[in-house]
């Protein structure tokens, strides 16, 4: 993987915590995927081990997950 991925379901702590993530992270080694509107790279996130958004997986395949914004389940709702 070249890029970290930063999943996100599109709820206000998602946008703040991918706004801080851009801003350490640099917006060019990033994969911005919010899975609440791409809701077909939910199963990737979920075997990449993503269990709650915001998420970011490094890449080393590592998941950082950043607050609590909504679990899996509740995103496949």
């Amino acid at each position: 993987m070249s890029k970290s991925i930063f999943y996100h379901a599109g709820c206000s702590v998602c946008v703040s915590a991918e706004h801080d993530i851009i801003n350490l992270v640099g917006k060019d080694k990033l994969e911005l995927v919010n899975i609440g509107e791409t809701r077909n790279r939910i199963a990737e996130a979920e075997q990449a081990g993503v269990k709650s958004v915001p998420a970011l997986v490094t890449t080393n395949g590592n998941v950082l997950h950043i607050n609590f914004g909504a679990s899996m389940e509740d995103v496949k709702g």
